[in-house]
């Protein structure tokens, strides 16, 4: 008998470390770690995919950006819990719902960024002053610049340049010009609509929940929006065509993957005009089919015409 409620006693304390870890868990969004997947773009586009020792460092790259990513949603989210209180969807988060205690939160956002930081420095120095620079702009962002007028969305794209950064660091190749604009471009492209699905969804409470917001109106982002996506295929046209890319590739072929581009872009907007999504780019991308194919068959072509000359 004093076994069975010794062991009654030890349930519900085991319950209770289960449901933190849950709740820290959701808090630091897995969903979005796919983001980080632009660490693997220098590696794949310098035809050293299949370099194993390469492909390690990227892979440890990776791991370390996502926990520092993890760390900076804690952070973002603990900045923002009272805001997020009011928000109809965001209200249900566990630090806004109070369900996960703002010192435990905090005490986990320093362990995985302390873990992304110095880990990183263990396996390179350039690497660990990006992973530093992605920590302290995403802090910087939660704290101040989220409320900057188009300088909020720009400091989302740096996010994503810094990550494409950190992959040709880790595996000590040159940056391709044409990589990073297509990546800021791309960023900007997500950023201005998420921006738009913000504003259009939360109407008259759009400021209360995000301050900046206050500073657009949907026919200023559709402009944006407009603009960014005619440029970003624009640029990735020109990418595909330039002597650079002809000559790193020995082919001329790339041009080929133009329309995976063109249509990806385009089906994305009709998600957030047609299907009023946009809330989270990347869920769009892993639950819309059509969509996640396209860049299935993007990746597949390209990679058969860039390593052709290898194999």
């Amino acid at each position: 008998m004093r076994i069975m409620k010794a062991e009654v006693q030890v349930l519900p304390s085991a319950v209770s470390h289960r449901g933190v870890l849950h709740l820290l868990l959701a808090s630091t969004r897995p969903q979005e770690w796919v983001k980080n997947a632009f660490v693997f773009a220098p590696l794949f586009f310098s035809q050293n995919l299949l370099n194993l020792d390469l492909l390690a460092k990227s892979l440890v790259a990776f791991g370390y950006f996502c926990l520092a990513s993890a760390g900076v949603y804690l952070i973002n989210d603990i900045c923002d819990r009272e805001r997020d209180k009011k928000h109809p969807q965001k209200n249900s988060r566990p630090i806004a719902s109070g369900l996960l205690p703002v010192p435990i939160a905090t005490t986990a956002a320093t362990v995985l960024l302390s873990i992304a930081t110095i880990g990183a420095l263990a396996l390179d120095l350039p690497l660990a002053l990006v992973t530093c620079s992605y920590v302290t702009l995403n802090i910087a962002y939660s704290n101040w610049l989220k409320n900057l007028v188009i300088l909020d969305v720009f400091t989302i794209a740096a996010g994503f340049v810094l990550r494409v950064v950190a992959g040709a660091v880790v595996i000590d190749v040159v940056m391709s010009h044409w990589l990073l604009i297509c990546t800021m471009l791309l960023a900007l492209f997500l950023g201005f609509s998420k921006r738009r699905y913000e504003l259009v969804n939360l109407a008259k409470d759009a400021s209360l929940h995000r301050r900046v917001l206050a500073e657009y109106d949907p026919l200023f982002l559709d402009m944006m929006i407009g603009i960014v996506t005619s440029v970003t295929i624009v640029a990735y046209v020109f990418y595909t065509i330039s002597n650079e890319t002809v000559q790193r590739f020995h082919t001329d072929k790339l041009f080929l993957t133009v329309p995976f581009v063109i249509y990806g872009i385009f089906r994305f907007l009709y998600q957030i005009y047609h299907k009023n999504r946009g809330a989270a780019p990347s869920r769009i991308l892993v639950t819309d089919r059509p969509l996640l194919l396209n860049v299935i068959l993007w990746g597949l072509v390209c990679g058969l015409i860039i390593y052709r000359s290898t194999l």
